[in-house]
């Protein structure tokens, strides 16, 4: 097994429950770390073929996010992003992300989910 991680993305993205949070894009910070399917041995000679692109990790939690649509819940945002790293590859096993809400913190801290999703 391999674990690829991209962390740190900040995404703006339509979210939110109370009023003052749903017409406008809030940023969240966005990390990934995905379970991949290996081969045994990495030679110097072995192709990206054998790994992940890591811009396909990046582009599930920013491109791939659907334009216009607004998600009440970060905890979908994460969902949207496990879904679409599944039907990306099949090798793909687990996927973990972590999504920080940027606009909430006072001092700082990180306020947010880490959603798990294994390949059923």
């Amino acid at each position: 097994m391999l674990e690829l991680e991209v962390h740190d993305l900040e995404v703006p993205v339509l979210t939110g429950v109370y009023s003052e949070e749903t017409h406008l894009p809030q940023p969240l910070r966005i990390s990934l770390t995905v379970l991949l399917d290996a081969p045994s041995h990495f030679a110097p000679d072995t192709p990206l073929s054998a790994s992940k692109n890591y811009l396909d990790l990046k582009h599930a939690a920013t491109g791939a996010l659907p334009p216009g649509v607004h998600f009440t819940l970060i905890e979908g945002v994460a969902d949207h992003i496990a879904d679409t790293l599944f039907l990306q590859d099949r090798r793909v096993r687990r996927v973990k992300i972590k999504i920080v809400k940027l606009a909430i913190a006072e001092d700082g801290e990180s306020i947010g989910i880490t959603l798990v999703r294994h390949r059923r």
